[in-house]
Protein backbone atom coordinates (compact mmCIF):
# COMPACT_ATOMS: atom_id res chain seq x y z
CA UNK A 1 0.00 0.00 0.00
CA UNK A 2 1.54 3.59 -1.01
CA UNK A 3 0.96 5.83 0.94
CA UNK A 4 1.88 8.63 -1.95
CA UNK A 5 -1.92 7.29 -3.32
CA UNK A 6 -3.46 8.27 0.19
CA UNK A 7 -2.01 11.53 0.60
CA UNK A 8 -5.83 13.63 0.08
CA UNK A 9 -7.60 11.37 1.77
CA UNK A 10 -5.41 11.55 5.34
CA UNK A 11 -4.67 15.64 4.40
CA UNK A 12 -8.73 15.42 4.59
CA UNK A 13 -9.47 13.40 7.21
CA UNK A 14 -6.89 15.92 9.33
CA UNK A 15 -9.30 18.14 8.03
CA UNK A 16 -12.17 16.57 9.54
CA UNK A 17 -13.56 14.89 6.88
CA UNK A 18 -15.61 12.44 8.59
CA UNK A 19 -16.03 10.49 5.33
CA UNK A 20 -12.28 10.55 3.92
CA UNK A 21 -11.44 9.05 7.88
CA UNK A 22 -13.77 6.05 7.49
CA UNK A 23 -12.11 5.74 3.93
CA UNK A 24 -8.83 5.48 5.75
CA UNK A 25 -9.63 3.21 8.43
CA UNK A 26 -11.05 0.51 6.33
CA UNK A 27 -8.35 1.19 3.57
CA UNK A 28 -5.18 0.97 6.43
CA UNK A 29 -7.43 -2.02 8.54
CA UNK A 30 -5.70 -5.16 6.77
CA UNK A 31 -2.86 -4.11 7.05
CA UNK A 32 -2.82 -3.79 10.73
CA UNK A 33 -4.82 -7.17 10.66
CA UNK A 34 -2.16 -9.14 9.25
CA UNK A 35 0.55 -7.61 11.36
CA UNK A 36 -1.00 -7.69 14.96
CA UNK A 37 -2.53 -11.38 13.45
CA UNK A 38 0.45 -12.95 12.48
CA UNK A 39 2.34 -11.56 15.82
CA UNK A 40 0.23 -13.01 18.34
CA UNK A 41 -0.45 -15.71 15.99
CA UNK A 42 -4.65 -15.37 15.94
CA UNK A 43 -4.91 -15.36 19.65
CA UNK A 44 -7.82 -14.00 21.26
CA UNK A 45 -6.59 -10.65 21.96
CA UNK A 46 -5.91 -10.07 18.24
CA UNK A 47 -9.18 -7.79 17.62
CA UNK A 48 -8.56 -5.89 20.73
CA UNK A 49 -5.08 -4.92 19.86
CA UNK A 50 -6.22 -4.08 16.18
CA UNK A 51 -9.04 -2.09 18.12
CA UNK A 52 -6.75 -0.24 20.35
CA UNK A 53 -4.58 0.23 17.37
CA UNK A 54 -7.06 1.95 15.46
CA UNK A 55 -8.78 4.13 18.17
CA UNK A 56 -4.50 5.57 18.43
CA UNK A 57 -3.93 6.16 15.35
CA UNK A 58 -7.12 7.88 14.21
CA UNK A 59 -7.28 10.09 17.80
CA UNK A 60 -3.86 10.94 16.81
CA UNK A 61 -3.95 11.42 13.10
CA UNK A 62 -3.92 15.68 13.89
CA UNK A 63 -0.36 15.42 15.30
CA UNK A 64 1.00 13.42 11.67
CA UNK A 65 3.12 16.61 10.12
CA UNK A 66 3.94 14.44 6.58
CA UNK A 67 1.07 12.58 5.25
CA UNK A 68 3.93 10.86 3.34
CA UNK A 69 5.36 8.85 6.54
CA UNK A 70 1.58 7.79 7.73
CA UNK A 71 2.46 4.02 7.01
CA UNK A 72 5.25 3.62 8.91
CA UNK A 73 3.37 6.04 11.65
CA UNK A 74 0.69 3.39 11.74
CA UNK A 75 3.09 0.35 11.83
CA UNK A 76 4.92 1.48 14.58
CA UNK A 77 1.91 2.56 16.76
CA UNK A 78 0.73 -1.81 16.20
CA UNK A 79 3.93 -2.59 17.10
CA UNK A 80 3.73 -0.30 20.38
CA UNK A 81 0.35 -2.57 21.43
CA UNK A 82 1.89 -5.61 20.62
CA UNK A 83 4.82 -4.97 23.07
CA UNK A 84 2.33 -3.41 25.82
CA UNK A 85 0.14 -6.56 25.90
CA UNK A 86 2.94 -8.07 26.14
CA UNK A 87 4.02 -6.45 28.89
CA UNK A 88 0.52 -6.37 30.61
CA UNK A 89 -0.06 -10.03 30.37
CA UNK A 90 2.61 -12.78 32.84
CA UNK A 91 5.13 -13.86 30.54
CA UNK A 92 3.97 -17.09 29.08
CA UNK A 93 3.98 -18.78 26.00
CA UNK A 94 0.69 -18.47 23.83
CA UNK A 95 -1.70 -20.63 24.94
CA UNK A 96 -3.43 -21.52 21.21
CA UNK A 97 -6.76 -22.97 23.24
CA UNK A 98 -7.60 -19.55 24.16
CA UNK A 99 -8.78 -18.73 20.71
CA UNK A 100 -11.79 -20.41 21.01
CA UNK A 101 -11.45 -22.94 18.82
CA UNK A 102 -10.77 -20.60 15.83
CA UNK A 103 -8.08 -20.67 13.51
CA UNK A 104 -4.61 -19.58 14.42
CA UNK A 105 -3.46 -17.14 12.08
CA UNK A 106 -1.03 -19.48 10.36
CA UNK A 107 -4.01 -21.78 9.40
CA UNK A 108 -6.06 -19.07 8.73
CA UNK A 109 -3.76 -17.44 6.12
CA UNK A 110 -2.85 -20.91 4.92
CA UNK A 111 -6.91 -21.75 4.34
CA UNK A 112 -7.53 -17.73 2.85
CA UNK A 113 -4.52 -17.43 0.70
CA UNK A 114 -5.30 -21.18 -0.47
CA UNK A 115 -1.64 -21.62 0.14
CA UNK A 116 0.40 -24.73 -1.04
CA UNK A 117 3.53 -26.42 -1.14
CA UNK A 118 6.88 -24.46 0.17
CA UNK A 119 4.29 -21.38 0.98
CA UNK A 120 2.10 -23.42 3.13
CA UNK A 121 5.04 -24.93 4.88
CA UNK A 122 6.51 -21.25 5.94
CA UNK A 123 2.83 -19.90 7.04
CA UNK A 124 2.76 -23.28 9.51
CA UNK A 125 6.59 -22.64 10.36
CA UNK A 126 5.83 -19.03 12.33
CA UNK A 127 3.63 -21.50 15.05
CA UNK A 128 6.98 -22.51 15.94
CA UNK A 129 8.68 -19.60 16.52
CA UNK A 130 8.90 -17.58 19.68
CA UNK A 131 6.92 -14.28 20.47
CA UNK A 132 9.82 -12.03 19.80
CA UNK A 133 10.62 -13.60 16.66
CA UNK A 134 6.71 -14.09 15.21
CA UNK A 135 6.59 -10.12 16.20
CA UNK A 136 9.66 -9.30 13.87
CA UNK A 137 8.47 -11.49 11.25
CA UNK A 138 4.55 -9.67 11.23
CA UNK A 139 7.01 -7.53 9.67
CA UNK A 140 9.48 -8.89 7.49
CA UNK A 141 6.71 -10.97 6.00
CA UNK A 142 4.76 -7.62 4.64
CA UNK A 143 8.27 -6.22 3.55
CA UNK A 144 8.97 -9.70 1.34
CA UNK A 145 5.39 -9.35 -0.03
CA UNK A 146 6.18 -5.62 -0.85
CA UNK A 147 3.34 -3.53 1.86
CA UNK A 148 6.36 -2.45 3.85
CA UNK A 149 10.51 -1.30 3.47
CA UNK A 150 13.41 -2.40 5.43
CA UNK A 151 13.48 1.66 7.10
CA UNK A 152 9.91 0.82 8.21
CA UNK A 153 10.64 -1.99 9.66
CA UNK A 154 13.59 -0.72 11.35
CA UNK A 155 12.00 2.16 12.35
CA UNK A 156 8.69 -0.04 13.68
CA UNK A 157 10.87 -2.38 15.96
CA UNK A 158 13.24 0.74 17.11
CA UNK A 159 16.48 -0.51 16.20
CA UNK A 160 18.27 0.96 13.27
CA UNK A 161 18.64 -0.88 9.74
CA UNK A 162 22.10 -2.43 10.33
CA UNK A 163 20.76 -4.28 13.84
CA UNK A 164 17.46 -4.55 12.24
CA UNK A 165 19.36 -6.84 9.53
CA UNK A 166 20.74 -9.31 11.58
CA UNK A 167 17.61 -9.68 13.97
CA UNK A 168 16.21 -10.50 10.80
CA UNK A 169 18.50 -13.29 9.90
CA UNK A 170 18.55 -14.73 13.14
CA UNK A 171 14.63 -15.37 12.19
CA UNK A 172 15.14 -16.80 9.28
CA UNK A 173 17.51 -19.07 10.70
CA UNK A 174 15.01 -19.81 13.40
CA UNK A 175 12.25 -20.25 10.60
CA UNK A 176 14.08 -22.52 8.45
CA UNK A 177 14.41 -24.54 11.40
CA UNK A 178 11.18 -24.47 11.89
CA UNK A 179 10.33 -25.20 8.68
CA UNK A 180 12.34 -28.53 8.68
CA UNK A 181 10.07 -29.62 11.69
CA UNK A 182 7.04 -29.28 9.67
CA UNK A 183 8.11 -31.17 6.67
CA UNK A 184 9.54 -33.91 8.55
CA UNK A 185 6.09 -33.91 11.14
CA UNK A 186 4.71 -33.95 7.37
CA UNK A 187 6.66 -37.48 6.62
CA UNK A 188 6.50 -40.73 7.92
CA UNK A 189 9.98 -41.09 9.56
CA UNK A 190 9.66 -43.96 12.65
CA UNK A 191 11.93 -42.67 15.06
CA UNK A 192 10.20 -38.95 15.31
CA UNK A 193 6.40 -41.16 15.43
CA UNK A 194 8.17 -42.59 18.49
CA UNK A 195 9.55 -39.12 19.65
CA UNK A 196 6.35 -37.15 19.15
CA UNK A 197 4.18 -39.93 21.09
CA UNK A 198 4.33 -38.03 24.43
CA UNK A 199 3.77 -34.36 22.39
CA UNK A 200 0.76 -32.59 23.04
CA UNK A 201 0.38 -31.05 19.79
CA UNK A 202 1.13 -27.81 20.50
CA UNK A 203 4.45 -26.26 19.26
CA UNK A 204 6.88 -24.81 21.54
CA UNK A 205 10.28 -23.93 21.94
CA UNK A 206 11.35 -26.97 23.91
CA UNK A 207 9.42 -29.26 21.30
CA UNK A 208 11.43 -27.02 18.53
CA UNK A 209 14.76 -27.75 20.18
CA UNK A 210 13.78 -31.56 20.66
CA UNK A 211 12.74 -31.94 16.54
CA UNK A 212 15.75 -29.81 15.52
CA UNK A 213 17.91 -32.45 17.64
CA UNK A 214 16.06 -35.16 16.07
CA UNK A 215 15.99 -33.84 12.28
CA UNK A 216 19.81 -32.76 11.96
CA UNK A 217 21.14 -36.64 13.40
CA UNK A 218 18.07 -38.79 11.48
CA UNK A 219 19.26 -39.86 7.83
CA UNK A 220 15.33 -39.80 7.14
CA UNK A 221 13.88 -36.96 7.97
CA UNK A 222 17.13 -35.04 6.66
CA UNK A 223 16.94 -36.02 3.27
CA UNK A 224 15.10 -33.23 1.41
CA UNK A 225 14.59 -34.64 -1.73
CA UNK A 226 12.39 -31.18 -3.02
CA UNK A 227 14.73 -28.13 -3.35
CA UNK A 228 13.86 -25.91 -0.51
CA UNK A 229 12.94 -22.15 -1.88
CA UNK A 230 14.30 -19.41 0.23
CA UNK A 231 11.20 -18.34 2.15
CA UNK A 232 11.89 -14.08 0.95
CA UNK A 233 11.30 -15.58 -2.68
CA UNK A 234 8.07 -17.21 -1.58
CA UNK A 235 6.33 -14.69 -0.09
CA UNK A 236 7.08 -12.15 -2.65
CA UNK A 237 3.66 -10.76 -3.87
CA UNK A 238 1.45 -12.55 -1.32
CA UNK A 239 -1.41 -10.32 -0.21
CA UNK A 240 -2.93 -9.76 3.03
CA UNK A 241 -5.07 -11.81 4.20
CA UNK A 242 -8.71 -11.29 4.34
CA UNK A 243 -10.32 -9.60 7.69
CA UNK A 244 -12.83 -11.67 8.66
CA UNK A 245 -16.53 -11.32 8.06
CA UNK A 246 -17.81 -9.30 10.96
CA UNK A 247 -14.83 -7.83 12.49
CA UNK A 248 -16.36 -4.16 13.93
CA UNK A 249 -14.29 -1.26 15.36
CA UNK A 250 -16.05 0.55 17.71
CA UNK A 251 -13.68 4.07 17.96
CA UNK A 252 -15.34 6.00 20.47
CA UNK A 253 -14.07 9.58 19.73
CA UNK A 254 -16.40 11.70 21.75
CA UNK A 255 -18.42 12.53 18.52
CA UNK A 256 -14.99 12.82 16.06
CA UNK A 257 -16.18 9.98 13.99
CA UNK A 258 -15.70 6.03 13.79
CA UNK A 259 -15.38 3.56 11.33
CA UNK A 260 -15.60 -0.28 10.84
CA UNK A 261 -14.15 -2.37 7.70
CA UNK A 262 -16.33 -5.91 7.12
CA UNK A 263 -13.93 -8.25 4.89
CA UNK A 264 -15.10 -11.39 3.27
CA UNK A 265 -14.29 -14.05 4.49
CA UNK A 266 -15.80 -15.88 7.30
CA UNK A 267 -14.43 -16.20 11.36
CA UNK A 268 -16.57 -17.56 13.95
CA UNK A 269 -15.19 -16.36 16.93
CA UNK A 270 -13.98 -12.72 15.56
CA UNK A 271 -18.11 -12.88 14.71
CA UNK A 272 -19.55 -13.69 18.01
CA UNK A 273 -17.44 -11.71 19.97
CA UNK A 274 -18.61 -8.39 18.06
CA UNK A 275 -22.42 -9.83 17.86
CA UNK A 276 -21.77 -10.23 21.81
CA UNK A 277 -20.85 -6.56 22.04
CA UNK A 278 -23.48 -5.03 19.53
CA UNK A 279 -26.15 -6.54 21.59
CA UNK A 280 -25.27 -5.11 24.71
CA UNK A 281 -27.11 -1.53 26.27
CA UNK A 282 -24.77 0.84 25.14
CA UNK A 283 -24.31 -0.02 21.67
CA UNK A 284 -26.72 -1.43 19.17
CA UNK A 285 -26.54 -1.99 15.27
CA UNK A 286 -28.33 -3.15 12.20
CA UNK A 287 -26.96 -4.08 8.81
CA UNK A 288 -25.83 -0.53 7.15
CA UNK A 289 -26.63 1.99 9.80
CA UNK A 290 -24.41 4.21 11.64
CA UNK A 291 -25.78 4.69 15.63
CA UNK A 292 -24.23 6.74 18.27
CA UNK A 293 -24.48 5.31 21.64
CA UNK A 294 -23.09 6.84 24.59
CA UNK A 295 -20.40 8.86 22.06
CA UNK A 296 -19.10 6.28 19.84
CA UNK A 297 -20.22 5.64 16.13
CA UNK A 298 -20.37 2.25 15.24
CA UNK A 299 -20.59 1.52 11.79
CA UNK A 300 -21.42 -1.83 10.33
CA UNK A 301 -21.31 -3.16 6.77
CA UNK A 302 -23.35 -6.49 5.83
CA UNK A 303 -21.72 -8.31 3.06
CA UNK A 304 -24.02 -7.93 -0.12
CA UNK A 305 -25.46 -11.51 0.26
CA UNK A 306 -24.80 -14.37 -2.05
CA UNK A 307 -26.50 -14.31 -5.46
CA UNK A 308 -28.98 -17.74 -5.06
CA UNK A 309 -27.23 -20.48 -6.71
CA UNK A 310 -29.53 -23.11 -7.64
CA UNK A 311 -28.72 -26.58 -6.56
CA UNK A 312 -27.35 -28.33 -9.15
CA UNK A 313 -27.18 -31.81 -9.55
CA UNK A 314 -22.76 -33.06 -9.37
CA UNK A 315 -21.09 -33.67 -12.87
CA UNK A 316 -21.38 -36.61 -14.93
CA UNK A 317 -17.65 -37.29 -13.48
CA UNK A 318 -19.04 -37.08 -9.89
CA UNK A 319 -21.63 -40.02 -11.21
CA UNK A 320 -23.79 -39.00 -7.83
CA UNK A 321 -25.94 -42.16 -6.89
CA UNK A 322 -29.50 -42.39 -6.50
CA UNK A 323 -30.77 -43.94 -3.34
CA UNK A 324 -30.14 -47.64 -2.92
CA UNK A 325 -33.13 -49.71 -3.17
CA UNK A 326 -31.54 -52.41 -0.81
CA UNK A 327 -31.04 -51.45 2.61
CA UNK A 328 -28.18 -54.41 3.53
CA UNK A 329 -24.83 -52.30 4.63
CA UNK A 330 -21.98 -53.67 2.30
CA UNK A 331 -19.62 -56.22 4.05
CA UNK A 332 -17.04 -54.17 6.49
CA UNK A 333 -13.49 -54.85 5.72
CA UNK A 334 -12.57 -54.22 9.60
CA UNK A 335 -12.91 -57.34 11.76
CA UNK A 336 -16.28 -57.04 14.10
CA UNK A 337 -18.68 -54.67 11.98
CA UNK A 338 -21.31 -53.29 14.14
CA UNK A 339 -23.42 -51.61 11.57
CA UNK A 340 -26.25 -49.08 12.10
CA UNK A 341 -29.63 -49.99 11.48
CA UNK A 342 -30.73 -49.70 8.05
CA UNK A 343 -34.34 -48.77 7.19
CA UNK A 344 -35.88 -49.60 4.10
CA UNK A 345 -35.53 -47.02 1.40
CA UNK A 346 -37.59 -46.08 -1.80
CA UNK A 347 -36.36 -44.06 -4.56
CA UNK A 348 -36.99 -40.59 -4.67
CA UNK A 349 -35.93 -37.34 -5.16
CA UNK A 350 -36.42 -36.36 -2.11
CA UNK A 351 -34.19 -39.32 -0.26
CA UNK A 352 -34.35 -39.36 3.42
CA UNK A 353 -31.37 -37.92 5.12
CA UNK A 354 -28.54 -40.75 5.50
CA UNK A 355 -30.14 -42.72 2.94
CA UNK A 356 -27.59 -42.32 -0.17
CA UNK A 357 -23.93 -42.83 0.93
CA UNK A 358 -20.48 -42.24 -0.99
CA UNK A 359 -20.34 -44.24 -3.92
CA UNK A 360 -17.35 -45.01 -5.93
CA UNK A 361 -16.92 -42.79 -8.78
CA UNK A 362 -14.75 -42.53 -11.79
CA UNK A 363 -12.14 -39.53 -11.64
CA UNK A 364 -13.40 -36.62 -13.95
CA UNK A 365 -12.07 -35.87 -16.82
CA UNK A 366 -8.77 -33.02 -16.62
CA UNK A 367 -9.99 -29.98 -15.93
CA UNK A 368 -13.05 -30.32 -15.98
CA UNK A 369 -15.14 -27.68 -14.14
CA UNK A 370 -17.19 -29.17 -10.91
CA UNK A 371 -20.80 -28.21 -10.26
CA UNK A 372 -22.14 -25.00 -8.12
CA UNK A 373 -21.10 -25.99 -4.66
CA UNK A 374 -24.14 -24.77 -2.62
CA UNK A 375 -24.11 -22.84 -0.23
CA UNK A 376 -25.19 -24.40 3.49
CA UNK A 377 -25.64 -22.20 6.65
CA UNK A 378 -22.50 -21.73 8.73
CA UNK A 379 -21.85 -20.55 12.11
CA UNK A 380 -18.43 -22.21 12.62
CA UNK A 381 -17.04 -25.46 13.56
CA UNK A 382 -14.95 -26.13 16.82
CA UNK A 383 -12.55 -28.51 17.42
CA UNK A 384 -10.99 -30.47 19.98
CA UNK A 385 -7.87 -30.49 18.26
CA UNK A 386 -7.95 -27.04 17.72
CA UNK A 387 -7.22 -25.20 14.44
CA UNK A 388 -5.11 -27.97 13.12
CA UNK A 389 -4.98 -31.66 14.11
CA UNK A 390 -2.46 -33.63 12.94
CA UNK A 391 -3.68 -37.10 13.37
CA UNK A 392 -1.07 -39.61 12.40
CA UNK A 393 -1.67 -42.71 14.90
CA UNK A 394 -3.89 -45.46 15.51
CA UNK A 395 -6.47 -44.60 17.75
CA UNK A 396 -6.28 -40.50 16.91
CA UNK A 397 -9.42 -38.74 17.23
CA UNK A 398 -10.58 -35.49 16.68
CA UNK A 399 -14.47 -33.85 17.92
CA UNK A 400 -15.69 -31.62 15.35
CA UNK A 401 -19.04 -30.00 17.09
CA UNK A 402 -20.93 -26.85 15.62
CA UNK A 403 -22.62 -25.65 11.93
CA UNK A 404 -20.46 -25.06 9.06
CA UNK A 405 -17.38 -26.76 6.70
CA UNK A 406 -14.49 -29.73 7.64
CA UNK A 407 -11.49 -30.00 5.30
CA UNK A 408 -9.97 -33.38 5.94
CA UNK A 409 -6.56 -33.39 3.87
CA UNK A 410 -4.55 -36.78 3.59
CA UNK A 411 -1.16 -37.83 3.80
CA UNK A 412 -0.87 -41.08 2.27
CA UNK A 413 2.64 -42.58 3.24
CA UNK A 414 2.91 -45.87 1.31
CA UNK A 415 7.13 -45.04 1.25
CA UNK A 416 7.26 -46.40 4.94
CA UNK A 417 4.22 -49.04 4.91
CA UNK A 418 2.26 -49.87 1.97
CA UNK A 419 -0.73 -52.76 1.96
CA UNK A 420 -4.51 -52.96 3.06
CA UNK A 421 -5.67 -49.30 4.50
CA UNK A 422 -8.25 -48.99 7.05
CA UNK A 423 -10.42 -46.38 6.48
CA UNK A 424 -10.99 -43.61 8.90
CA UNK A 425 -14.46 -43.46 10.96
CA UNK A 426 -17.30 -40.92 11.79
CA UNK A 427 -18.89 -41.93 15.08
CA UNK A 428 -20.84 -40.49 17.37
CA UNK A 429 -22.88 -38.39 15.14
CA UNK A 430 -25.35 -36.10 16.50
CA UNK A 431 -26.91 -33.85 14.23
CA UNK A 432 -26.03 -34.09 10.46
CA UNK A 433 -23.63 -35.09 8.30
CA UNK A 434 -22.64 -34.62 4.71
CA UNK A 435 -19.62 -35.00 1.53
CA UNK A 436 -20.62 -32.35 -0.09
CA UNK A 437 -16.79 -31.83 -1.94
CA UNK A 438 -13.11 -32.92 -3.48
CA UNK A 439 -10.55 -30.57 -3.71
CA UNK A 440 -6.53 -30.39 -3.56
CA UNK A 441 -6.21 -30.26 -7.26
CA UNK A 442 -5.84 -34.40 -7.72
CA UNK A 443 -7.11 -37.53 -6.65
CA UNK A 444 -4.84 -39.60 -4.78
CA UNK A 445 -4.40 -42.53 -6.88
CA UNK A 446 -3.58 -39.53 -9.58
CA UNK A 447 0.05 -39.78 -11.12
CA UNK A 448 2.83 -37.80 -9.37
CA UNK A 449 5.92 -38.61 -11.68
CA UNK A 450 7.38 -37.40 -15.13
CA UNK A 451 9.51 -40.66 -15.08
CA UNK A 452 7.74 -43.17 -13.05
CA UNK A 453 4.65 -44.02 -15.37
CA UNK A 454 3.29 -46.31 -12.11
CA UNK A 455 3.73 -43.55 -9.60
CA UNK A 456 0.69 -42.29 -8.06
CA UNK A 457 -0.26 -40.87 -4.47
CA UNK A 458 -1.08 -44.31 -3.69
CA UNK A 459 2.68 -45.87 -4.65
CA UNK A 460 4.19 -47.24 -7.11
CA UNK A 461 5.33 -50.25 -8.00
CA UNK A 462 8.59 -50.06 -6.77
CA UNK A 463 7.67 -49.17 -3.60
CA UNK A 464 4.43 -50.76 -3.31
CA UNK A 465 0.52 -49.35 -3.24
CA UNK A 466 -1.68 -48.52 -0.15
CA UNK A 467 -4.67 -49.89 -0.99
CA UNK A 468 -8.59 -49.05 -0.23
CA UNK A 469 -11.17 -51.59 1.34
CA UNK A 470 -12.99 -52.85 -2.27
CA UNK A 471 -16.30 -50.26 -2.98
CA UNK A 472 -14.50 -47.61 -0.98
CA UNK A 473 -14.94 -44.13 -2.01
CA UNK A 474 -11.16 -43.14 -3.36
CA UNK A 475 -9.98 -39.53 -1.67
CA UNK A 476 -8.95 -36.59 -3.03
CA UNK A 477 -6.44 -34.64 -1.47
CA UNK A 478 -8.60 -32.43 0.38
CA UNK A 479 -12.21 -33.70 1.19
CA UNK A 480 -14.68 -31.17 2.31
CA UNK A 481 -17.65 -32.30 4.90
CA UNK A 482 -20.40 -30.39 6.32
CA UNK A 483 -21.48 -30.69 9.84
CA UNK A 484 -24.08 -29.53 11.51
CA UNK A 485 -23.97 -30.96 15.20
CA UNK A 486 -21.40 -33.27 16.46
CA UNK A 487 -19.24 -36.02 15.36
CA UNK A 488 -16.08 -37.85 16.42
CA UNK A 489 -13.36 -38.39 13.33
CA UNK A 490 -10.80 -41.66 14.24
CA UNK A 491 -7.85 -42.70 12.01
CA UNK A 492 -8.03 -46.74 12.16
CA UNK A 493 -4.24 -47.23 10.96
CA UNK A 494 -3.54 -51.02 10.55
CA UNK A 495 -1.56 -51.71 7.46
CA UNK A 496 -1.10 -49.31 5.51
CA UNK A 497 0.56 -45.56 6.81
CA UNK A 498 -1.78 -42.50 6.66
CA UNK A 499 -2.39 -39.58 8.68
CA UNK A 500 -5.12 -36.86 8.17
CA UNK A 501 -4.80 -33.12 8.90
CA UNK A 502 -8.09 -31.58 10.21
CA UNK A 503 -9.13 -28.15 9.59
CA UNK A 504 -12.19 -26.37 10.20
CA UNK A 505 -12.77 -24.89 6.93
CA UNK A 506 -15.05 -22.34 5.25
CA UNK A 507 -17.50 -22.44 2.40
CA UNK A 508 -15.27 -19.56 0.85
CA UNK A 509 -12.40 -21.90 1.05
CA UNK A 510 -14.24 -25.10 -0.13
CA UNK A 511 -15.43 -23.05 -3.37
CA UNK A 512 -12.21 -21.70 -3.91
CA UNK A 513 -10.03 -25.36 -3.57
CA UNK A 514 -12.65 -27.03 -5.95
CA UNK A 515 -12.44 -24.25 -8.58
CA UNK A 516 -9.22 -23.07 -8.67
CA UNK A 517 -7.00 -25.39 -6.99
CA UNK A 518 -3.24 -25.09 -6.37
CA UNK A 519 -1.26 -23.00 -8.82
CA UNK A 520 1.44 -25.39 -9.68
CA UNK A 521 0.62 -29.55 -10.67
CA UNK A 522 -3.01 -28.86 -11.38
CA UNK A 523 -4.40 -31.83 -12.70
CA UNK A 524 -8.03 -30.78 -12.79
CA UNK A 525 -10.58 -29.36 -11.06
CA UNK A 526 -12.55 -30.55 -7.66
CA UNK A 527 -15.44 -32.09 -7.55
CA UNK A 528 -18.94 -31.47 -6.09
CA UNK A 529 -21.45 -33.67 -4.05
CA UNK A 530 -23.89 -31.93 -2.78
CA UNK A 531 -27.08 -31.03 -3.99
CA UNK A 532 -28.04 -28.58 -1.73
CA UNK A 533 -30.97 -30.94 -0.10
CA UNK A 534 -30.98 -33.94 1.96
CA UNK A 535 -29.79 -36.81 -0.91
CA UNK A 536 -26.47 -34.96 -0.80
CA UNK A 537 -24.32 -38.40 0.11
CA UNK A 538 -22.80 -38.91 3.44
CA UNK A 539 -19.71 -40.32 4.07
CA UNK A 540 -18.77 -44.18 4.31
CA UNK A 541 -17.87 -45.52 7.53
CA UNK A 542 -20.26 -43.07 9.47
CA UNK A 543 -22.62 -44.15 12.66
CA UNK A 544 -24.52 -42.47 15.43
CA UNK A 545 -22.62 -44.89 17.78
CA UNK A 546 -20.12 -45.03 19.20
CA UNK A 547 -18.22 -48.73 19.56
CA UNK A 548 -15.60 -49.78 21.65
CA UNK A 549 -13.21 -49.84 18.43
CA UNK A 550 -13.76 -47.18 15.64
CA UNK A 551 -12.41 -49.33 13.22
CA UNK A 552 -15.19 -51.91 13.41
CA UNK A 553 -18.15 -49.17 11.97
CA UNK A 554 -19.93 -50.82 8.48
CA UNK A 555 -18.43 -49.23 5.26
CA UNK A 556 -21.92 -47.89 4.50
CA UNK A 557 -23.83 -47.31 7.84
CA UNK A 558 -27.09 -45.92 7.10
CA UNK A 559 -27.89 -42.77 9.74
CA UNK A 560 -31.31 -42.52 10.17
CA UNK A 561 -32.70 -38.48 10.67
CA UNK A 562 -31.78 -36.94 14.32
Amino acid sequence: MDTRQWRDTIAAAQDGDRRALDELVEGWLPLVYNIVGRALNGHADVDDVVQETMLRAVDNLGSLRDPDSFRSWLVAIAMRQIRDRARRRTPAPLDESATGGAADFAELTVLRLQLEGQRREVAEAVRWLDDEDRQLLSLWWLEVAGELTRRELAAAVGISRQHAAVRVQRMKERLETSRGIVRALDGACPGLRELTARWNGRPDSVWRKRLARHIRGCGYCGDTRESVVPPERLLVGIALVPVPVGFTLSLALGGKTAAAATATVASVSWSAKVMSALTQPVVAATAGATIVAGGAYVVTQTPDAPPPRVAVSPTAASTHRPPPVVDTPSVSPSPSPSPSPSPSVTPTRTARYGSVVDAVDRAPDPDTPPAALPHRPETGVTSTGGAHAVMNHRGDSVTLTGKGYVLVRWQISPQYRAGGLVMPSWTGLRGELFHVASGGGRRMDDPVSATDSTATGMGSATIGYTVLPAGTQQMWQNEYFYLDGSVTLTVNERGADYGLSVFPSSWDAAEKDITTGPDQGVKRYGLVRDTGKDDTPVPQYLTRSTPADAATVAQESRVSAP
